[in-house]
Parts: structure tokens; sequence; C-alpha cells
């Protein structure tokens, strides 16, 4: 049985906010530099203007299974529709002022194939050895062994985080999330 990535399941369970992004809004984004899909390494210290970095868990691969139980582990599905539904919206954020960056744990590689496959116009940033995750102490979870980012998304402006989306479901409504959000703080 081929799992289809691009349609979430309708019986998916909702994530409840159990308060772990609470301390986000007001901090510094950190002075990491992380390998991404376009060749280039981001320093999230370093960007000026606004930035929405979407954190995810991983997405999945053609012909791959996904994890056992990963259906049932609440905010963990929808890693590619959330990427294409940004991909969609990324000439309206543009318009915001705002660039777009999703990270995940995943190495530059497996990323780099999920980014040429789904056509992505923005870089996807490998937190590989968790130093964003762990600079500013990001929700994980585990499953099948892996230490996985949970879904969050974070708007900065200058390098602050003014906002946070947490928890996301589903994980294709999120990019609306943002413009609401950018639209409402235009300046």
């Amino acid at each position: 049985m081929t799992t289809n990535l691009n349609q979430l399941p309708t019986d998916l369970p909702i994530p409840q906010d159990d308060g772990s992004t609470n301390h986000l809004k007001g901090m510094k984004l950190p002075n990491v530099s992380l390998n991404a899909t376009n060749g280039k390494t981001v320093n999230f210290g370093d960007i000026k203007g606004k930035l929405v970095i979407y954190c995810y868990p991983m997405t999945g691969q053609p012909n791959v299974a996904l994890p056992d139980g990963w259906d049932q582990i609440p905010g963990a599905r929808g890693c590619t529709p959330q990427s294409c539904s940004f991909r969609d919206h990324y000439q309206e954020l543009q318009a915001l002022g705002a660039e777009v960056v999703g990270l995940s744990v995943q190495t530059t590689d497996y990323q780099k194939e999920m980014a040429d496959r789904l056509h992505l116009p923005f870089p996807i940033v490998s937190d590989v050895n968790y130093q964003f995750q762990k600079a500013l102490n990001m929700p994980t979870f585990v499953a099948a062994g892996m230490t996985l980012l949970k879904r969050v998304t974070l708007i900065a402006n200058n390098g602050v985080i003014e906002a946070v989306h947490y928890p996301i479901f589903p994980s294709d409504s999120d990019p609306a999330w943002v413009i609401d959000y950018l639209k409402g703080h235009q300046g």
C-alpha cells in the first residue's frame, strides 16, 4: 500500500497546546548557521526583516513507508501538504514583506529530494545537529527512534520572534494563519 503524502487522512488526532512554545515570543533567533537546500548556509542571527520559519517533523518520501503509528501521533502527519501550501502562498507572503524558510532535522540531502520534488521556491534548512532546536528549546517528540521537531511556525522581525503558531492543525492551514498575522501587523 502506498501512502499519498499530499492528502491528509480524515481521522487524524488533533494536537493540543501543551504550553511547550509559550517561552518563544520575544526571543532572539539563535546565531547558528545551518545548511539549506539551495546550497547556501543560513545564519538565523543575521537575517533582517520579516522571516517565517515553519518547523516540521519530517517529510515522507514516495514509496517509503512512514514510521509505524505516524498517523496516531497528534500533529505528526502533514509535512508535505504544509510545504506545498507555503509554496502555493509564497508570492503572497513575499508581497507582505516576508521570506520563508522550512526547517526539520533531516539531512540536507533528504530535504533536497523533497524540495526538488515539490518545486519549493524557498530554502529548507537542516537542523540535523539540533542547534536551532536546543538554542530555542523547541518542542520535540520521538517516533521510530528519531527525535523530531513538533510542528511550530515562528514569525520573526529583525531577528526577534514576534508570533508563534502552535499547535497547527490541519498542517496546510498554516500559511493562511501567517498571512492573516502579517496583514494585521504591517510596518
